[in-house]
């Protein structure tokens, strides 16, 4: 395996800025979607792949042919081109940490952003290892960018070593993972795969095969505006009536920030507009499906509480599904989990089966009848000035999926 390439893939991706804008309606919603899907296309044409190409909607894919005449079922693998908007991904400048030494890592960036061990306590288990931060002004882009890295690497392992054995490995990028659109435009029979495996994770050797199940509500505010010097009596402040109903909502048992484990929440997480209108974006997310249900009918009865309190005042609940809890769909399946199991039982290491408090593109692709765990890759605090990734965790995920295609192509009778 060659580590130093992987690195070296790594941070070719991360300089290229493609944060997801929701705020946009195209597909990908970025341009550096589009820049990194085409630099993809060219690596792994360059690797030997069949079929490389990238789609009208700027998804990747690829096929590495199969090493054996056996009808061996079809494996894929899945990452996300794109980057979180939640921080800016433009202007990546990341910071390699060889032989870390321990203690908490400063960014030279800003002063105030610190990798602290007390946070982050895995660090303590990677001394001597390779670490990527950034330099504390931007996220660093390991979600996703660290799965498509190891997938493209995995890939130049395997077409190395056609004496490897395994079935027919599909390949497939997708963008706008970070807004719900991940799977909008990818058609399944063109994919052909019995099952597929998102390199989205975190750390090493966990197998997400729960998330939580999730849906976004739009509350709009509208009130109505007019010079404040003639305003009594007929000014009407959205923002007024946005900051109660914000401050109604439960913040002891349903915000993420008092949460942990398999306890939902509902998170209030951009605001804008003025006195006329306000429109507010809260993330809804459960374990258990229907209770969205129930956290969408809180919403509407603090929002007729507050154009009760706020005559003139007229709020609309607005709630779309984004992507569902991949439980009962892996269940159905019972041999994707168990034979990444099998994979990391095969380089002497254990396996977590894991739930996220989170959801990747593998939720939506098991809705639609793709079982799709989650696998490892060393990243960690995505979404943050304070992410970073390990290198040798992302080498571990690599080795990961090279066990894993012999695993489905050798069977269930494979020994461990």
């Amino acid at each position: 395996m060659n580590a130093e390439r992987l690195l070296d893939r790594f941070l070719q991706y991360v300089a290229i800025d493609t944060t997801a804008n929701d705020a946009n309606d195209g597909y990908p919603s970025s341009e550096g979607q589009w820049e990194l899907g085409r630099l993809l296309v060219g690596q792994l044409t360059e690797i030997g792949l069949d079929d490389v190409h990238q789609d009208e909607h700027g998804l990747v894919w690829a096929t590495i042919a199969p090493t054996t005449d056996k009808d061996a079922p079809v494996v894929a693998f899945n990452a996300h081109l794109d980057t979180s908007p939640e921080t800016s991904g433009a202007g990546v400048k990341p910071q390699v940490i060889r032989g870390y030494k321990g203690g908490d890592i400063k960014l030279p960036g800003d002063p105030g952003q610190v990798i602290r061990v007390a946070d982050n306590p895995e660090l303590d288990d990677l001394l001597d290892a390779t670490l990527v931060t950034t330099d504390g002004t931007t996220l660093l882009g390991g979600d996703d960018k660290a799965g498509l890295a190891i997938i493209v690497e995995a890939a130049a392992y395997l077409v190395n070593h056609p004496e490897i054995v395994h079935g027919p490995i599909r390949v497939l990028f997708t963008c706008d993972e970070e807004i719900g659109r991940g799977v909008n435009h990818v058609d399944l029979d063109k994919l052909g795969a019995a099952v597929c495996y998102t390199l989205d994770g975190d750390a090493a050797d966990k197998i997400d095969v729960e998330t939580f199940s999730a849906d976004l509500a739009t509350v709009t505010v509208r009130g109505v505006n007019i010079h404040p010097s003639i305003a009594k009596g007929r000014m009407v402040n959205a923002v007024r009536a946005a900051a109660e109903f914000v401050s109604r909502l439960p913040k002891d048992q349903l915000s993420p920030e008092t949460t942990e484990d398999r306890q939902g929440f509902i998170h209030p997480y951009h605001l804008d507009g003025g006195v006329g209108q306000v429109v507010l974006k809260l993330i809804l997310r459960d374990f258990e499906t229907a209770v969205l249900t129930k956290q969408a009918d809180l919403l509407r009865e603090t929002a007729n509480e507050v154009e009760r309190e706020f005559p003139g005042v007229a709020i609309s609940v607005d709630v779309m599904p984004q992507y569902r809890n991949p439980a009962d769909g892996l269940v159905k399946e019972p041999r994707a989990a168990a034979y990444a199991q099998r994979a990391h039982e095969r380089l002497g290491r254990t396996a977590q089966l894991t739930s996220i408090r989170g959801g990747t593109d593998g939720s939506l692709l098991t809705e639609k009848g793709l079982p799709t765990p989650n696998l490892s890759t060393g990243q960690h605090n995505p979404h943050s000035p304070l992410e970073w990734v390990c290198l040798e965790q992302m080498v571990g995920a690599v080795d990961v999926l090279v066990q894993l295609v012999q695993v489905w192509a050798q069977g269930p009778d494979v020994a461990g």
